[in-house]
């Protein structure tokens, strides 16, 4: 490899790398088998390079991405890697998430028999087991939550276990459902495998490793340069948790950040401790907040890569909000308190950077899971879905509509996929009018999203912004919180933001999902 500069052959590089997990998450949504991977996306793909160290990703979901180099770091050392491995984990205290997401991960070997780095996917599985159907109930230990699996050899040199998959298919409410995703997450892997040794064979495994090094460089450099912008001093800010769902709350989110000698210091010093509920966020789900706000700053054409970390310290109190510890309930702190740890950032940097940081999007991702027995076919079914809100608006225009936002990137799950694959009904999916807070540029509205169930089920929901809206900036109002119903039209009763009740066949849920905060002051 040349060792000048070639900005030309950087820029090919950065996009032969992000292509191998965009392919890869291309053949996970189109051969999963439940919705929410092959039609809502809740999915992730990334690449590393032989040591575990980031080297692309594709545009799939922050909170995943962002956790998973600290699961490579605990994973690459424990194993001896030899092509045809298959690595799983879904545990939340060795850089996972929450037990519904679970990844799998691939070594990538050249044709001269030296590694060259890993392919990985994570993927949320509509349930994996657990006190509550679809896995997101109100628990209070994370072994309510379903099956953990430490990392474990799914595949070894190319041979199933067996064992492990059916050991995990027996302690689920849909064992076929979760046997096709798990081929969908192995059949990208496999994509992923083939397509990064074709790069190498093609440009040589010396040139490919040196491009990896320069796009962590080039990463390096850029956020540097961010941080050299940064105002000098501590800039800090405080958001709330509504509530832990078992009647503990508010609980507030602390942030302060600054200039190091050079580096970025971000502390969660003053968060509070963790709780009951299952709100509690793990260290991955942390950095994965932090990232993402940092990636937003950086210009475009620059790769979220292991050159983030070159200049970024992360602190967070042990047995924090933003750094549980087990075995606490961690179901929620993945959807959720990644949500308000990304508010409460942003406002810190507001006063930092006023006109490039928006007002608070809608904060939550509405979670909704419902699960029983399907008449039609006499088995079990779990459905999960999130929904979309308000996006908050920034110095140049008004926010967006009916969005997820920021921790969130999917899709909402299309009327027709779910009435043909569940016993429901969706009566109403619209616009939120006038939820968003007003400003000079208004934040954008949310939405409401009506479901009728068709035969009796468990329905959990696991909200937050029910209490307080998504702030403004700059003069502008916040958007409107969100609410939650049950019932029929004319019968609706309020329901509260967490919690699991049993419905029967007629019964409605009501999601209205929050508005984004307004930016500058109203003229009117």
């Amino acid at each position: 490899m040349n060792s000048r500069p070639d900005p030309i052959a950087n820029e090919v590089f950065r996009h032969l790398f992000i292509s191998v997990a965009e392919e890869m998450g291309v053949v996970l949504e189109r051969t999963g088998f439940s919705p929410n991977i092959k039609e809502r996306r809740d999915h992730s793909c990334a690449i590393f390079d032989a040591a575990g160290r980031l080297v692309a990703q594709a545009a799939h979901i922050p909170v995943h991405l962002g956790a998973f180099p600290l699961m490579m770091q605990a994973i690459v050392p424990r194993f001896r890697w030899r092509p045809g491995d298959v690595v799983i984990c879904n545990d939340p205290f060795v850089g996972g998430t929450h037990l519904p997401d679970i990844s799998v991960i691939s070594p990538v070997f050249g044709g001269s028999g030296r590694r060259l780095g890993f392919v990985a996917n994570r993927a949320h599985h509509a349930d994996i087991g657990g006190t509550h159907p679809g896995s997101m109930g109100p628990t209070t230990e994370v072994f309510q939550e379903g099956v953990t699996f430490p990392p474990s050899r799914l595949r070894d040199r190319g041979r199933m276990n067996d064992a492990l998959v059916e050991f995990f298919l027996r302690n689920v409410r849909t064992p076929e459902e979760r046997r096709g995703d798990l081929a969908a997450q192995l059949g990208a892997n496999t994509t992923g495998v083939q397509r990064f040794a074709e790069i190498a064979a093609v440009y040589g495994e010396r040139e490919v490793r040196g491009r990896i090094r320069g796009a962590h460089r080039h990463t390096a450099d850029a956020v540097r340069r961010l941080i050299r912008e940064l105002p000098p001093g501590e800039h800090s800010a405080t958001d709330w948790l509504d509530d832990d769902g078992h009647g503990s709350g508010p609980l507030p989110i602390c942030v302060s950040l600054g200039r190091r000698r050079g580096r970025l210091h971000v502390s969660f010093e003053g968060t509070a401790a963790q709780q009951r509920g299952s709100i509690n966020a793990t260290l991955a789900v942390t950095h994965s907040a932090v990232l993402y706000v940092l990636f937003c700053l950086l210009p475009d054409g620059v790769a979220l890569n292991h050159g983030v970390f070159s200049a970024l310290d992360i602190a967070a109190p042990p047995g924090s909000l933003a750094n549980a510890q087990p075995p606490a309930a961690v179901a929620a702190g993945n959807v959720e308190t990644s949500q308000r740890m990304v508010d409460a950032l942003l406002r810190a940097l507001a006063a930092a950077m006023p006109n490039r940081i928006p007002a608070a999007s809608q904060g939550t991702m509405n979670n909704l899971t419902l699960g029983g027995m399907n008449p039609a076919t006499g088995g079990l079914w779990a459905y999960y879905e999130t929904t979309g809100g308000g996006a908050g608006a920034d110095a140049r225009s008004g926010g967006i509509n009916a969005v997820h936002c920021h921790m969130s990137n999917t899709r909402n799950t299309p009327a027709e996929a779910l009435e043909y694959h569940y016993p429901l009904r969706v009566r109403r999916s619209a616009l939120r009018d006038n939820s968003g807070g007003a400003g000079l540029h208004p934040g954008g509205s949310g939405t409401v999203r009506e479901v009728e169930l068709l035969a009796p089920a468990t329905a959990t929901l696991l909200t937050d912004r029910r209490e307080r809206g998504p702030y403004g900036l700059a003069g502008g109002d916040p958007g409107m919180p969100g609410a939650n119903w049950i019932g029929a039209p004319g019968e609706w009763v309020s329901a509260p933001a967490k919690g699991t009740r049993h419905l029967v066949e007629g019964q409605r849920i009501r999601i209205e999902t929050p508005g984004g905060g307004g930016w500058g002051t109203p003229t009117e």
